[in-house]
């Protein structure tokens, strides 16, 4: 498989932005509030971290046949950055998602409308299956999962519970 480059993704409130360096001073702020790391560990970034975390993630995998795939999420009618969706995509055609949505715009829909989107947009990708690791006590990410049409499995992945979802062609 070769390396899957990120698109832009539109939905019906959101644009699905590819990540760009310079989306990291707005994401500073967006990611700012330290509950967002209850269930994931670590701190906010200041704005020059998250520059260098960005370059990073855009630089690519040091693996080539691994696709890192990166976005933004700008609520269309605010005109701003509400959050993030990822997707590690691997050589056997697995992808592993994550997204994250400031708190300001939590409870508004917005991670379950870019989770679908990105489920979605996968589905369209040489992508077989999808898959993402949840903390248990995670009951909104839980919510946005099961809306991305991802079910819970046995499994469990460093404290968390690893959901999927098989895409058909």
């Amino acid at each position: 498989m070769s390396a899957l480059v990120a698109q832009a993704i539109s939905t019906r409130r959101l644009d699905l932005l590819p990540l760009l360096v310079e989306h990291a001073e707005e994401m500073a702020a967006v990611l700012s509030d330290p509950a967002l790391y209850t269930f994931t560990g670590g701190t906010p970034d200041t704005p020059q971290a998250l520059r260098s975390r960005y370059e990073r993630m855009t630089a690519g995998s040091p693996d080539p046949a691994v696709s890192w795939l990166n976005w933004v999420i700008r609520l269309r009618d605010e005109g701003r950055l509400t959050g993030t969706v990822q997707a590690t995509v691997s050589p056997s055609a697995v992808a592993e998602i994550a997204w994250v949505v400031g708190t300001p715009w939590q409870g508004r829909g917005i991670a379950t409308e870019a989770a679908r989107g990105l489920v979605d947009w996968l589905s369209r990708q040489p992508v077989h299956t999808v898959i993402a690791h949840i903390h248990p006590e995670h009951r909104a990410s839980a919510a946005v999962a099961t809306a991305a049409g991802l079910t819970p499995t046995d499994e469990w992945h460093e404290g968390e519970i690893r959901w999927q979802r098989s895409l058909r062609r």
